[in-house]
């Protein structure tokens, strides 16, 4: 049975993997598959509307799913479409996330309001509105690291609250009943309205009632084009332009003064119209024949459009943090049962999470047309993928499951930081105009990305011994001279790639911004890299360190290079500083906590290690 356990683990684990590939399946009539995948402009890419919901919600609440107060699944597309067309009905979710006991006073609110004590919906905030508003103003006038936690917390419900009603606002004015009914009508009615107006203005008798009509529509145009949030409307030609793209206001005073509705505005009004009379089949059909006008002049849009609404759906980085969590559990287990079998099922299970993570990544390249990292998220599927190919290098060198576990470990806590980096909304989004170079993101950003990885795996290697050394007495002289010669080489990568991108990095800044080098707090992370590394190697070679040494600097890399990739990013100075983030900080902070303190029990005497050997120490 145990000769068959690492095929039959493998074999399950790729099922599962497929069955998260296969199309979703959505319950009722409506096609919320088609509709999820009509494409939309927002923050200057055209991108499907299910990645509107799904990083909308993300946005407001941590997480992509919805629950109804009655218990029932809400789909992300469903949700949506009740924000757009019946935002009586989506106000009733709870899909705003608050824990700050102090935020849900202001709000006049309790944990025990909420679904699972911290989420609420949108009726619940009505009434602490205000206050919301005016505390927040009082928190915009205290720069951002400074701020205290209620006043974070409050300037980042205050911005959910906007996204909130800015995407209720993409297609129905607010505070306008029957509207969609009024855009039903917009060709009869609308044409008797500017009669009425020019009558008025030339002095004749006219219909007073429709020029008031036509005066209230023209106003909740105007609304709709200052917030509205999505740019759904294609412009009649060149639609492959992603400047001509409009939000409904637009399309609808252009609509005014050609007195016929726009195409796609009246699609998007069939749409509503359909969605709030329960007509399922208006609604496909609407669906379907818009997607077959689009296809004939914008197919690599909706190409895109459908790959990444099937992305989504089917999250691979996701499952990949499964797997790598039964990585981890296999390989530890291996130490203690079944070495040979287990060791060599989680390996199999590393090359598949680590295929699914590199299909993943393969598709954001391809929707972006960009190399791998342009961005902090991308930076850590990057940086995950990079430390578990060198782990896979080296199980395949040891076959000793130290390199599966690292995998475990670094893969998981990679895509673990990535998750909560997706939070704060679209992760392909534009590039900065300075960064906007494939040339220098694939040569600069990727090889400086990838010692970032190396000297992370060098960091975890490093943990290992020092955790099996301290506190297991599982640490053998063989294994300590493994992950020393392990730690050794891959520092020695780390070096050779920290150095080669940091030089990339100055020509590049020299072309950007006519500098070489300007000892920004990015510049120097960089450069600390590098020198902490050849202090490495340079403390080695000279005999100054020996194992435990060379175990406890890799470690303290963790912390250095933990800090120039996220850390001077906080300081809110010099020229890639992307901004303070509350959590990153304190989970950085934890973070290098952590590592001082593993490096305090690597520096213990030899006598209070429960596993060692005098040799080599």
């Amino acid at each position: 049975m145990k000769r068959f356990l690492p095929l039959t683990l493998l074999a399950l684990a790729a099922l599962a993997v497929i069955a998260s590939l296969l199309p979703p399946r959505y319950a009722g009539d409506y096609d919320l598959g088609g509709f999820s995948r009509l494409p939309t402009l927002v923050n200057g890419r055209i991108k499907p509307l299910d990645t509107v919901a799904r990083s909308s919600l993300l946005v407001l609440q941590g997480r992509q799913r919805v629950t109804a107060s009655d218990g029932r699944a809400v789909s992300p597309s469903e949700w949506l479409l009740d924000m757009l067309y019946k935002p009586e009905v989506a106000d009733t979710y709870p899909t705003f996330e608050i824990v700050h006991p102090d935020v849900l006073a202001l709000l006049q609110l309790t944990p025990e309001d909420g679904a699972g004590k911290k989420r609420f919906t949108y009726a619940q905030l009505d009434k602490g509105l205000p206050e919301l508003a005016r505390q927040s103003r009082l928190a915009d006038a205290v720069e951002t690291p400074v701020r205290t936690p209620f006043q974070r917390a409050v300037v980042q419900l205050r911005d959910a609250v906007l996204l909130y009603q800015s995407l209720q606002a993409s297609l129905v004015a607010p505070g306008f009943p029957g509207y969609l009914d009024h855009l039903g009508n917009f060709n009869q009615t609308v044409p008797a309205g500017l009669a009425a107006v020019r009558a008025k203005q030339a002095g004749q008798p006219h219909d007073a009632a429709a020029a008031k009509a036509l005066l209230e529509l023209s106003n909740s145009f105007a609304t709709l084009e200052s917030v509205g949030y999505l740019r759904p409307i294609p412009p009649l030609t060149g639609r492959a332009d992603p400047r001509g793209w409009r939000n409904a206001g637009a399309a609808l005073q252009a609509s005014l003064e050609a007195g016929q509705l726009d195409p796609a505005m009246a699609c998007y009004v069939g749409l509503g119209l359909a969605w709030r009379g329960y007509q399922p089949a208006v609604f496909n059909t609407l669906v379907h024949d818009y997607r077959a006008g689009l296809e004939r002049e914008i197919p690599g849009f909706l190409r895109k459009c459908d790959v990444e609404a099937r992305f989504n759906a089917a999250q691979p980085f996701y499952t990949s943090t499964l797997l790598y969590v039964a990585v981890f559990l296999l390989a530890v287990f291996s130490w203690l049962l079944w070495p040979a079998e287990l060791g060599r099922a989680a390996y199999w299970l590393v090359w598949l999470a680590w295929g699914l993570s590199t299909a993943g990544i393969g598709v954001r390249m391809w929707l972006e047309a960009r190399p791998p990292v342009t961005n902090l998220y991308s930076s850590a599927l990057f940086v995950g993928w990079v430390a578990v190919a060198l782990c896979l290098v080296l199980e395949k060198l040891y076959r000793n499951a130290i390199g599966s576990v690292t995998a475990g470990v670094v893969g998981f806590s990679t895509l673990l930081i990535a998750h909560h980096l997706a939070l704060g909304g679209d992760t392909l989004e534009m590039m900065r105009a300075v960064l906007d170079s494939n040339f220098w993101l694939a040569t600069h950003v990727v090889t400086v990305t990838v010692g970032y990885a190396a000297a992370f795996l060098a960091g975890f290697l490093a943990l290992i011994y020092v955790v099996r050394g301290v506190f297991t007495k599982s640490l053998d002289p063989a294994t300590a001279d493994s992950l020393a010669r392990m730690v050794y080489g891959i520092v020695c990568f780390a070096t050779l790639f920290s150095f080669v991108g940091t030089v990339l990095g100055g020509i590049w800044a020299d072309q950007s911004w006519g500098r070489f080098w300007g000892w920004d707090p990015k510049e120097n992370g960089a450069l600390i890299i590098v020198l902490w590394n050849a202090l490495i190697l340079h403390a080695r070679w000279g005999g100054m360190i020996r194992q435990r040494g060379l175990m406890n600097l890799a470690i303290m890399g963790n912390i250095v290079t933990s800090w120039s990739w996220f850390g001077v990013n906080m300081l809110g100075v010099g020229l890639h500083s992307y901004g303070f983030m509350d959590a990153a900080f304190w989970w950085l902070t934890a973070f290098i906590a952590s590592q001082v303190l593993l490096i305090l029990a690597g520096s213990l005497p030899l006598s209070r290690w429960r596993s060692f050997s005098q040799a080599g120490r």
